[in-house]
C-alpha cells in the first residue's frame, strides 16, 4: 500500500506522526482543502507528466490553486506538457491518482516544485493515499521530496494574472 509506504518513509526521517489520515477523501484540492480546513491553495497538489525517458516521469507539485502553463512547462522541459494516465501514474510513482505525491517515489521519478508554492509557510502535499496528507514548511517539502528545483511553470495563481 503506498500510504503505508510513504508512512514508513516519514518514520526513518522521524515525522511518521505528522501524516494525517481522514475519516474522509482529500483526493481533490477541494476536498483535502475541506478536510484540512484550509484554503484550497495551501494544498500542494502533485501533477504527472511524461518525460522524454522511457520509464520514467516528472511530477510537479503547485499550489492548488495554479494550473500549469503549457508554454512555460515546454520551455523549462523542452516538452509538451503530456499528463500520465491513470495506470501510467500507479506504475511509474506507485501512487494512485488521489494519492500521487512527491515521497517514497522509486528511481526515474523527476520531482520539482513550482514557485507558486512559495508564498505560504506550511503547505499540505498527499501521503500517498486519497486521504492522507502532510503539513511542512517549503524547506521541508523541498528536502523531503528530494526535488530537483524550484521552478515556475504555472499560472492563474498570481494576483495581477
Amino acid at each position: 500500500m503506498s500510504l503505508e509506504k510513504v508512512k514508513s518513509y516519514f518514520a526513518a526521517l522521524g515525522r511518521e506522526q505528522d501524516v494525517q489520515e481522514f475519516n474522509v477523501s482529500s483526493a481533490t484540492v477541494e476536498l483535502a482543502a475541506q478536510a484540512l480546513s484550509v484554503e484550497p491553495a495551501r494544498i500542494a497538489k502533485t501533477l504527472s507528466f511524461q518525460s522524454n525517458t522511457d520509464g520514467s516521469c516528472i511530477l510537479v507539485v503547485a499550489a492548488g490553486d495554479a494550473k500549469v502553463d503549457n508554454g512555460k512547462f515546454k520551455r523549462h522541459f523542452g516538452l509538451k506538457p503530456k499528463m500520465l494516465t491513470p495506470d501510467e501514474v500507479t506504475q511509474l510513482t506507485g501512487h494512485a491518482i488521489g494519492g500521487v505525491c512527491p515521497f517514497a517515489n522509486p528511481g526515474g521519478v523527476t520531482t520539482c516544485l513550482d514557485i507558486s508554492l512559495k508564498r505560504f509557510v506550511t503547505v499540505f502535499p498527499a501521503c500517498g493515499s486519497s486521504n492522507s496528507a502532510i503539513e511542512l514548511n517549503c524547506n521541508e517539502l523541498y528536502q523531503y521530496a528530494r526535488a530537483n528545483e524550484w521552478i515556475d511553470v504555472c499560472k492563474s495563481w498570481q494576483p495581477e494574472e
